[in-house]
């Protein structure tokens, strides 16, 4: 019964990617590449979290032991050992904004070769947005130490 009770669950935290997905603008033959590829690509696995780009359409994925990359501009689905990635965050609060207007940045990127390296990074330029990349950060730890 276990096994029925984590592939209900696995199953409600991929259907609530694809809602995430669908609630952003994107051309809809990206919609569908989700709903076929990235589908078929993470069939069986347990998504913990996720993010999306709402820019670029990109997602990030959160799975037991690693990250998934999809970017649907390019057709790429990348995926990233947990071991391999790492958080770092820049609050430029305390000493003036960045030379481009940022307040806080924070990135969770992998050491891989340079083609194939994962750059997911969140921002704001206003004191109103720092929690919501505070909360980012916050839930990359948890997962990272999981």
């Amino acid at each position: 019964m276990t096994v029925s009770t984590e592939s209900s669950y696995s199953n409600e935290r991929f259907q609530d990617f694809l809602d995430s997905i669908s609630s952003t603008p994107m051309d809809k033959k990206f919609y569908e590449w989700y709903n076929i590829e990235v589908a078929a690509a993470i069939d069986g696995c347990t998504i913990h979290n996720h993010e999306i780009n709402t820019e670029s359409g990109a997602s990030l994925i959160f799975l037991n032991k690693s990250a998934v990359l999809c970017v649907p501009k390019k057709g790429q689905i990348a995926h990233y050992p947990r071991h391999l990635l790492h958080c770092f965050v820049d609050d430029f609060r305390r000493n003036g904004e960045s030379d481009d207007g940022l307040v806080m940045r924070a990135e969770l990127f992998s050491i891989s070769p340079s083609e194939e390296q994962l750059a997911w990074e969140v921002k704001c330029r206003s004191e109103r947005d720092v929690p919501g990349v505070q909360s980012s950060v916050s839930r990359w730890l948890q997962w990272l130490n999981e």
